[in-house]
């Protein structure tokens, strides 16, 4: 008989991977406190009341994700407008001649935008969830659009890819399934869209550490080269793009590993027990001017004294209503 084989300690069987999205990982570093009043506290601490300006956004996202599953002839600015006149989220308003106002308001900016789009130009995806690991972290997220473009040709500074041979390390951002751009092929684009009263520029697609995951998760999940990534500014009409090489989007990948480790290691604690004081020590409060938009407010003295909380409908553009 051969020698009896040895089994393997707890130490040497895989490690569980933390679960986790760009929100979730931004917001424990936003402020931890609210993290553990999000995602760990049960009953969840109750919240304030809804903002308008995110029923706003939600409602253009639902309204152009269901023009797109329209057949393509019924693809029209109008049926747009339609559509989001029905969807239209009236909470958070001062009242409902507000809410009037912008619903208006955002039927014209999402018929302006489709007017822009060719509606047989099918997507790769809309509300498209993809993921990538790491060696600790499961990453997903839900995209607004994956578009197909011609591999672009483009070179200079906004984070032209290049280089493409060079996958990103191991499973940080890992590429693989990737094929190599060339003429004739196509690469896929992530496509975010924006409804805020903000401009944004360019360091706002570089920057973005939700957009580089949904660039990496994207190329793994759909086996095709991924590097651009774009916002969407409806109410400008402006489009602000970055195109990552593959070292950026390591170095991104990188930086959400580190944030899910803090969190995983905080989420331990709390799950084995931790005494009031812990519990503080562990999720400490983080006030900032975010503490104004904050959902718990309520609870929270120490970011309710620094900035107190804003109306429900501040977030609007005055110059709408």
């Amino acid at each position: 008989m051969g020698a009896p084989q040895q089994q393997l300690g707890f130490e040497a069987m895989p490690r569980r991977l933390f679960r986790a999205t760009p929100t979730r990982l931004l917001g424990w570093l936003d402020c931890p406190r609210r993290y553990r009043f999000t995602y760990l506290e049960r009953p969840t601490p109750p919240k304030g009341p809804p903002w308008a300006h995110n029923s706003v956004g939600a409602s253009v996202h639902t309204a152009l994700a269901s023009w797109w599953r329209l057949p393509v002839h019924g693809r029209t600015p109008d049926a747009a407008g339609q559509i989001l006149q029905r969807v239209w989220i009236d909470e958070g308003f001062r009242d409902s001649a507000q809410s009037d106002r912008w619903c208006d308001y955002a039927r014209r900016m999402v018929e302006h935008y489709v007017t822009g789009l060719d509606p047989c130009d099918e997507p790769i995806g809309v509300e498209r969830t993809v993921a990538v690991t790491t060696p600790s972290l499961a990453l997903s997220g839900r995209i607004d659009r994956v578009d197909a473009r011609p591999v672009s040709s483009r070179s200079g500074d906004q984070g032209d890819a290049a280089g493409d041979q060079g996958d990103a390390a191991g499973d940080q951002g890992d590429t693989a399934g990737e094929p190599p751009g060339g003429p004739g092929e196509v690469e896929l684009v992530v496509v975010d869209y924006k409804t805020g009263r903000r401009s944004l520029t360019t360091a706002d697609a570089r920057s973005s550490l939700a957009l580089a995951v949904y660039a990496a998760a994207t190329a793994r999940t759909l086996h095709r080269r991924c590097r651009r990534v774009e916002l969407h500014h409806l109410p400008t009409g402006t489009v602000v793009w970055w195109e990552h090489s593959a070292e950026s989007l390591t170095r991104h990948i990188a930086r959400a590993d580190g944030i899910g480790a803090e969190a995983a290691e905080a989420e331990a604690a709390y799950a084995q027990g931790l005494s009031p004081a812990e519990c503080e020590r562990t999720f400490p409060p983080a006030p900032g001017p975010q503490c104004a938009w904050c959902d718990f407010s309520a609870h929270c003295p120490e970011g309710r004294s620094a900035y107190p909380s804003n109306r429900p409908w501040d977030g609007l553009d005055t110059a709408v209503g």
